[in-house]
C-alpha cells in the first residue's frame, strides 16, 4: 500500500461542507468517487480542514492509501476527468507512512473576502461576502492586534465545537483594502469550528464603525460565544494553504499569483 497527498481545491457553494454526510453532496464524496474510478479501488481520504457547507479551498490538502500502482499525474488528471468543475486536484505525490494531513500540519492559512460596495455582487455571488457598510480597514487590523498569540479562543468557537481545548495560536492576523475588496488573511497552529467566520464578524462590527476597536480584545477576554458578534457568511472564507514540516516535501503556494483571483493580486 501507498500513502499518497493530494492538492485540492473548490468552489463550496453547492456543496453541504468537506465531511462526508448520507444524502447530501459533500466534497469528500465527490472526491473519493473519482479516485475510486482511477485506482479501482474503494478510496477513503483525510483532509487536513474540515471545511462547512459553502466555503472554498484554494489550497487543501488530503491523504489517503491504496494499492494501485499509478503515476502521479494519474492521480491529478485522472481524478480531475471524474470530478464537476467546482473540484480540481491540482497536486499528487507519494508520501512516507507517517504523513497525515491533519494531524501532520504545522499551520493553516485562510483569507475572508467581502466585496465592500452598495450593490449586491452578481458575477461573484457565492465567493465573497458582501457587506454594503463602509469597512474600514485600518481599524480591523487595529482591534485584529488584540488576537494575535496564544489564546483561549472560546468566544470565537461555535456551540457544536468538538475540539479538546479552545487554545490556539494565530501567528499573523492582516486585514487590507484592494479596490472594493476587504481582505483578511490569517495563520494559525489550528482553528476552531467557525473560529474566522466568528473573528471576521467582530472585526466586521469595528470596521463598519458599529463597535469600538477595543471590542475584539473584549470579545476574546469574555471567553464567551455570547459575548461574540454575528456569524460571518461561509461564501467569503477561503482555506488557502496548509503547512507541514518541509521533509514531507508537500507543495504550498507561496504568493497571491499562485492563487489567480482579483482580491488576491
Amino acid at each position: 500500500m501507498t500513502r499518497w497527498a493530494l492538492g485540492v481545491e473548490y468552489n463550496g457553494a453547492r456543496f453541504c461542507g468537506w465531511q462526508s454526510q448520507v444524502g447530501v453532496p459533500t466534497v469528500q464524496d465527490a472526491l473519493e468517487h473519482a479516485l475510486a474510478q482511477v485506482a479501482g479501488e474503494p478510496v477513503r481520504v483525510v483532509a487536513a480542514g474540515r471545511t462547512d457547507t459553502g466555503v472554498h479551498a484554494l489550497g487543501q490538502v488530503v491523504h489517503f492509501e491504496s494499492g494501485a500502482q499509478r503515476r502521479p499525474e494519474a492521480f491529478v488528471r485522472g481524478t480531475n476527468t471524474h470530478l464537476s468543475g467546482d473540484v480540481a486536484v491540482l497536486w499528487a505525490q507519494p508520501v512516507p507512512d507517517d504523513f497525515h494531513a491533519r494531524f501532520a500540519a504545522c499551520e493553516r492559512r485562510y483569507r475572508y473576502v467581502w466585496l465592500n460596495r452598495r450593490v449586491r455582487p452578481g458575477l461573484l455571488r457565492d465567493r465573497v461576502s458582501f457587506d454594503y457598510r463602509p469597512l474600514d480597514a485600518a481599524r480591523m487590523q487595529d482591534a485584529a492586534a488584540a488576537l494575535l498569540g496564544r489564546h483561549d479562543f472560546s468566544a470565537f468557537r461555535a456551540a457544536q465545537c468538538q475540539a479538546k481545548t479552545p487554545v490556539r495560536t494565530v501567528h499573523a492576523l492582516s486585514i487590507e483594502r484592494r479596490g472594493p475588496f476587504v481582505v483578511m488573511a490569517i495563520c494559525a497552529d489550528a482553528f476552531l469550528h467557525h473560529m474566522v467566520r466568528n473573528i471576521a464578524g467582530v472585526l466586521a462590527a469595528i470596521g463598519a464603525g458599529e463597535r469600538p476597536v477595543a471590542w475584539a480584545a473584549e470579545v476574546l477576554a469574555a471567553r464567551k460565544r455570547a459575548a461574540g458578534g454575528i456569524t460571518a457568511p461561509p461564501h467569503g472564507l477561503y482555506l488557502e494553504a496548509v503547512d507541514y514540516p518541509d521533509r514531507y516535501g508537500i507543495p504550498v503556494p507561496q504568493g497571491r499569483a499562485d492563487i489567480g483571483w482579483p482580491f488576491f493580486a
